[in-house]
């Protein structure tokens, strides 16, 4: 589908406008779900004939009192922040049903899932969902996008010059890929202040959002400064209770009550989880391992240990964990865009043996890729040991699905060149090349 005449002035093209343009033409309706402020709405706009904004009072106490006025408007008819009133979706949902599934009549977004049981159906097959993000580096202009991760599904790979330095990418990691910082050079970001504009989506989460849900905004925001503490760890959540202060009356309860907080926060797409993997499609390894934590965008982590540019370039430590969210909130956009992913192609690996390797991509054809994340060239013979030792072991499970990877690839911060390493066929790619 084609973008409409609601496209906002100045907007920038987002890697979801593909796919949303995609399951508008073979869906009745698209919901666009992500975290507050990361752009769902002009991106919905953009395909849009006319809105209805739920977020505004009056819009919302008239759909609370009938649902169907929400609708009303020319298609492709969006509706913003539909789940204020979660009835709008049983009555999206009757629509499409009656038109026969006619595609591209509604676009929902949504920055937080709906309680459940408030609604009578899933939507399965008239109501398709898209999971938004925060920009890419690629989306800002900050990467060049020259490797592109599809591409090396198909085995197309072209060497070039990067020469990127570390300065760059921890103003990236403060600023975030807020589309309304857009126009603040990660370059120029202040050295020692905080992000002001994550400070104030953070309060609206805990002194708003969470609060909403029957939960205590402080004990929230404990926890997702434990999180963070954590971040690209699978923390146990007697840990998360230990860091954020519950009590209560033994750890079973307490672990329990952790678990709560950190679902609200899963629900409100601010908290991101990796699933493990193994080659066997059936292996209990994918349901067993733990997952991995992320939150939407790395300045949220950033700004909730208080870190600023000059704090970060001073910790390497701190810097490496920091730069592999950058780059795993970057693989989970690129990698949505590769033909044949699925909401889970992103996830991790982890065995007994104590090897870990940060990101697997694997898609439904059973193709799949190894990849290491590192800050600098130095790490770059540990991530690709790491690598084929990884590949070593698929090789030897019979019952692998696909013992081949597509490719195997360390990604680095500061690097000279994306290039294919001789000896052991392995990419080696600065993030500011890669591109969907």
């Amino acid at each position: 589908m084609e973008q409409g005449k609601l496209k906002p002035d100045g907007y920038q093209a987002r890697i979801a406008d593909a796919q949303v343009g995609r399951l508008l033409d073979t869906f009745g309706a698209v919901e666009i779900a992500g975290p507050m402020w990361c752009g769902k709405t002009w991106t919905s706009l953009s395909f849009a004939a006319s809105v209805s904004r739920i977020g505004r009072a009056a819009e919302r106490s008239l759909a609370k009192a009938d649902p169907s006025t929400a609708l009303l408007g020319d298609q492709p008819h969006a509706i913003d922040e539909w789940q204020d009133v979660p009835e709008i979706w049983d009555e999206v949902r009757y629509r499409v049903d009656e038109t026969r599934n006619h595609p591209g009549q509604f676009i929902l977004t949504g920055s937080s899932e709906p309680q459940k049981e408030r609604l009578h159906h899933s939507g399965a097959g008239r109501i398709a969902t898209y999971r938004m993000s925060t920009m890419t580096l690629a989306e800002m202009g900050a990467s060049s996008g020259t490797v592109s991760l599809a591409g090396l599904f198909d085995g197309n790979f072209t060497p070039v010059l990067a020469q990127q330095g570390l300065e760059t990418y921890a103003g990236h990691i403060c600023r975030g890929g807020w589309p309304a910082l857009l126009e603040t050079q990660a370059d120029a970001w202040n050295a020692s202040g905080g992000n002001s504009y994550v400070e104030n989506y953070l309060d609206a989460l805990f002194e708003v959002s969470l609060p909403r849900r029957g939960l205590d905004a402080g004990v929230g925001r404990r926890v997702a400064q434990s999180l963070a503490r954590n971040v690209g760890q699978s923390a146990k959540y007697l840990t998360i209770a230990q860091d954020a202060g519950i009590t209560a009356a033994s750890d079973k309860e307490a672990a329990e009550i952790a678990s709560r907080y950190v679902s609200e926060l899963v629900r409100l797409y601010v908290v991101e989880e990796v699933p493990g993997w193994d080659a066997p499609i059936r292996s209990k390894s994918r349901l067993r391992v733990r997952p991995k934590r992320y939150f939407a965008d790395p300045s949220i982590p950033t700004t909730l240990l208080g870190a600023s540019k000059d704090r970060i370039m001073k910790d390497g430590q701190l810097f490496g964990l920091l730069f592999e969210s950058l780059a795993m909130h970057d693989l989970r956009v690129y990698a949505s865009a590769v033909p044949g992913a699925t909401r889970d192609s992103l996830r991790y690996y982890r065995d007994a043996d104590g090897l870990e390797v940060d990101a697997i991509i694997e898609l439904d054809d059973g193709r799949w890729a190894g990849i290491e994340i590192k800050l600098g060239e130095n790490k770059v013979p540990e991530g690709i040991a790491g690598l084929r030792r990884l590949q070593d072991k698929i090789a030897r499970n019979p019952a692998a699905r696909n013992p081949t990877p597509s490719f195997l690839a360390v990604l680095v911060g500061a690097g000279v060149a994306a290039r294919q390493d001789r000896d052991s066929g392995v990419y080696v790619i600065p993030l500011t090349c890669l591109g969907a």
